[in-house]
């Protein structure tokens, strides 16, 4: 990771460590990540951050075999959007799981894992991923 990235890591602290989206106590619809205005309720929308739930299940998934930068050395992997208990979606990779149980409607959990470390003397971003369960 550019040492330029290294404010985007802290300032995303709160969404990667501890998974904290937004909920509209208007509309009664949770959002991950968070959002500035309620897509549903605009100016009315009243936004409240909000843990979100650690647990799911997939509604679309992927495999990659090319890797954007920093990502290379990890191909092929799994990425998958992930619909969380409280219907907020989460755009994740899905990591320690047989690749014959990743697929639609496959329970997952949230786990803690490292992000990226491109520079051997720079910072490590740590963040959530996905594990299918069961």
């Amino acid at each position: 990771m550019p040492h330029s990235a290294l404010p985007l890591q802290w300032r995303r602290y709160p969404e990667r460590y501890y998974l904290k989206g937004n909920y509209c106590e208007n509309c009664k619809q949770s959002f991950f990540p968070a959002r500035t205005v309620c897509p549903n309720c605009r100016r009315k929308g009243k936004l409240v951050e909000k843990s979100m739930p650690h647990s799911g299940k997939i509604v679309s998934w992927t495999e990659l075999f090319v890797g954007p930068f920093g990502f290379e050395q990890e191909t092929p992997y799994f990425l998958a959007i992930v619909e969380l208990e409280n219907g907020a979606k989460a755009l994740s990779q899905i990591v320690d799981s047989d690749a014959k149980k990743i697929k639609i409607g496959a329970k997952v959990k949230k786990v803690f894992r490292k992000i990226s470390d491109i520079d051997p003397e720079g910072p490590i971003a740590y963040g959530y991923k996905f594990k299918v369960v069961g």
